[in-house]
């Protein structure tokens, strides 16, 4: 961007691993803060991860800087509370209790320096439940977004790390509003986010739904739609497609296109909420209607209408995608070798956070650092001279 990065000139120390806290600090290191990535000498585990959690490091660390430190060792401790010192945001994930074993706690670190903000990403927030260790599965299941998601008698969580992305999402919703109130009242405060009640957020809407109606929120898979068409279609082929008529507009411009008067003709589908409640003989006759298109004909005819359709796209699908291309949402990545299991070094592509500010995405600044790659640099910052740090080496307090 031309102008500076909207948290330029704040620091961040990170003290995260897997998704919820690295999610927090990559919000706000995309938004322009330094977030020291504070990383044992062996490396924060994220990086070794397998099978789903390969992507887990490269994507949630962009735009950070690596500092490997013993922090149990005197002299590494004693490193990172000097970084405290003049940071703005203290950011950690880990289970109740460990900053404190660690001289890092909240009240600890208050006393140092009294303008820090302690943000804490947790699977609960404090009460009955916060002894118990969270996982996104877990709060899905326990959420009852697992519930809705997958067909009745079978829970299924859905296809990303949802409660942990938002659960970074609203600790870094909260940061902000933090930074925010700290200059106008000159106090800082603490901010906690948490895996469990970020899923309730979610699921609200159905709990919602029930207060209304008193009628439970059937499964996604099986439930009453608030749309006449709404639904994935197969088609010529064996395709599939997305299609959707949502108003009573789009239902005339529908009928229309696909030349079928006596259905807008028919008294029984003239709103939206008729045609819900005739979905038990229309969608079976739309299917019929559908079934010699292809999908590349549909989405033509959808799109020139404006009508609501989509592909059914693969993650690995949109790499590609010309919308993300053209519009610069697609971001060069340079993945270091030791930022996955897989040891390799990688260029690719990457999404960028969904915003566009003065017209402008936010970009990558940093590449996803090595372990301890920025060591050297932080502490040279610090005043630390070559010598200091070449000794600390091989103590074995940095790498």
């Amino acid at each position: 961007m031309s102008e500076p990065l909207p948290l330029e000139g704040i620091r961040v120390i990170e003290f995260t691993h897997m998704v919820m806290g690295p999610t927090c600090g990559m919000i706000l290191a995309d938004l322009g803060a330094d977030v020291i990535k504070v990383e044992p000498l062996e490396g924060d585990n994220t990086r070794k991860l397998m099978g789903s959690g390969a992507g887990f490091f490269p994507m949630f660390n962009r735009n950070k800087r690596s500092l490997s430190v013993d922090i149990k060792s005197a002299q590494g401790k004693e490193i990172v509370l000097k970084l405290i010192q003049d940071a703005d945001v203290f950011s950690e994930n880990f289970k109740s209790g460990a900053m404190d074993r660690l001289g890092f706690g909240q009240a600890a670190l208050k006393k140092l320096n009294s303008q820090l903000i302690y943000v804490s990403h947790k699977g609960f927030l404090p009460g009955p439940y916060d002894h118990r260790t969270a996982l996104d599965e877990v709060v899905q299941m326990m959420g009852g977004l697992a519930y809705m998601t997958g067909p009745e008698g079978r829970p299924l969580r859905a296809g990303s790390s949802v409660n942990d992305i938002m659960g970074g999402m609203f600790g870094a919703i909260g940061v902000l509003a933090a930074l925010h109130a700290r200059q106008k009242t000159g106090r800082s405060q603490s901010v906690t986010s948490a895996l469990f009640e970020n899923n309730v957020f979610l699921v609200a809407q159905h709990m919602m739904q029930f207060a209304v109606t008193g009628k439970p929120a059937a499964p996604m898979p099986s439930r009453v739609s608030a749309w006449g068409i709404y639904d994935v279609f197969t088609v010529k082929d064996q395709e599939q497609i997305f299609l959707s008529v949502v108003s009573d507009t789009q239902w005339q411009i529908f009928c229309d296109e696909f030349k079928q008067a006596d259905l807008f003709a028919d008294a029984r589908l003239t709103t939206n909420n008729q045609r819900v409640q005739a979905r038990d003989w229309l969608m079976p006759f739309l299917r019929d209607l559908f079934a010699t298109e292809s999908a590349q004909d549909l989405s033509a005819r959808f799109e020139a209408r404006g009508l609501p359709y989509a592909p059914i796209t693969r993650p690995q699908d949109l790499f590609d995608d010309p919308h993300l291309i053209a519009t610069g949402g697609l971001a060069p990545m340079h993945i270091h070798a030791d930022c996955s299991a897989a040891g390799q070094t990688v260029d690719t592509l990457t999404p960028l956070l969904p915003l566009v500010m003065d017209d402008q995405r936010l970009g990558i600044r940093h590449q996803p650092p090595a372990l301890g790659g920025d060591t050297d640099d932080i502490l040279s910052f610090m005043g630390y001279s070559s010598a200091q740090t070449a000794e600390l080496k091989i103590k074995g307090v940095i790498r």
